[in-house]
């Protein structure tokens, strides 16, 4: 009979959903950030269950027998230290668990600018009754950057409620099922004055970092507006910040930032055209079960010995298809 594998799980002081099940299977360490050495010692696995905790690179001198890490999210660019990145250590994220809530937030967040909620909203608080032009959704164009799978899945929904979406990746190509064009990031200066929407989705990757700067701002439609779930060093904030004050850019939707919290001095706090959500896009009440359960599959297929779920291109840093 093997050996029951050695799990470390760096939950902090978030509970670890399935963890019951999970000491069924292998031996579990969980511990937090502090203690993740002496966890990592002779583990197997790490279980990245709190994936916003700190300590993983500081931490991987004593992973001295890891195989696989976990990490239940989307975007891994917090572990693409080089002592990973070069290991044989393979690395696995949750994808396809937050597409459509993401999808979801980002309908609602063109929702909240083509219907100007934020004027309705601060009229119910005057108790202000008084009518005023909306737009409409359908008919408007969109550029989706990021071709995974949360922008796919963003790019069905938003073409089901009748946009005209088009997206954005490496490499340019027609005849995409969920996008029909998808146009080459290379190209993001020259393509962005056609469209009414702007959605950033792509994974943070030294290709994408500040992808969405001043070139590309000014090309920006005055009557366009951004939504990043992505990441928020995807777009130049300080330049980003200019264009909205001075109405280069008529409005944005910011999950992200390149600073999280988001500074209390940052200057986007007082802008009237943004709509600031604290990294929840992706967020859902029945998500954590999914995530717990997506690990368990993963976890008996490596005991198995069968391929894991969801491997991610260390040198790209994101899963391909």
């Amino acid at each position: 009979m093997q050996p029951q594998p050695v799990i470390a799980v760096l939950a902090e002081n978030k509970p670890v959903v399935g963890l019951d099940e999970l000491r069924k299977e292998a031996e579990v360490r969980v511990t937090d950030a502090a203690g993740l050495s002496n966890a990592l010692a002779g583990a197997d696995i790490l279980y990245l269950w709190d994936f916003f905790a700190d300590g993983v690179r500081e931490a991987w001198f004593a992973a001295d027998s890891l195989q696989w890490l976990h990490v239940p999210a989307a975007g891994v660019d917090k572990l693409m230290f080089p002592e990973l990145v070069e290991s044989d250590v393979v690395l696995t994220n949750a994808r396809g668990v937050f597409d459509q809530p993401m999808a979801e937030h980002v309908l609602g967040a063109m929702l909240y600018f083509a219907k100007d909620f934020g004027r309705a909203s601060a009229q119910q608080q005057r108790k202000q009754w008084a009518r005023y032009a909306t737009g409409s959704l359908a008919g408007a164009s969109v550029l989706v950057a990021g071709t995974g799978s949360i922008g796919r899945c963003t790019a069905r929904l938003l073409t089901a409620v009748g946009l005209q979406v088009e997206g954005m990746g490496r490499t340019a190509r027609t005849g995409e099922p969920d996008f029909g064009t998808v146009h080459a990031s290379a190209d993001f200066p020259a393509v962005a004055g056609h469209f009414d929407y702007i959605v950033l989705a792509a994974p943070l990757t030294p290709d994408t970092r500040g992808m969405l700067g001043r070139e590309v701002l000014s090309a920006l439609k005055p009557t366009a507006v951004l939504v990043n779930v992505g990441r928020g060093a995807l777009a130049d904030e300080a330049a980003l910040e200019e264009a909205l004050r001075s109405g280069q850019l008529a409005g944005a939707a910011l999950d992200v930032f390149e600073a999280e919290p988001l500074p209390e001095r940052s200057g986007l706090w007082a802008l009237d055209n943004v709509l600031i959500t604290p990294h929840l896009s992706g967020d859902a009440s029945n998500q954590l079960p999914v995530l717990a359960r997506q690990f368990a599959d993963n976890l008996a297929a490596w005991k198995a010995g069968q391929p894991l779920m969801n491997v991610v291109d260390k040198k790209l840093g994101f899963v391909t298809s």
